[in-house]
């Protein structure tokens, strides 16, 4: 899932009960984290670097 604020997305989904199986880190690409949706799909929050 694209996002273009990564840091207001990311704690409006933990504070929606979203699941991240790790915690935000840094990529060559841009920010990264990977969240599990309510199926056990795994997701990857991402924001890219411009």
């Amino acid at each position: 899932m694209h996002t273009d604020d990564f840091t207001a997305d990311h704690a409006r989904l933990l504070a929606q009960g979203v699941q991240f199986l790790e915690e935000p880190r840094h990529e060559s690409y841009g920010r990264v984290a990977v969240f599990q949706d309510l199926y056990g799909n795994k997701w990857d929050l991402l924001q890219l670097e411009s």
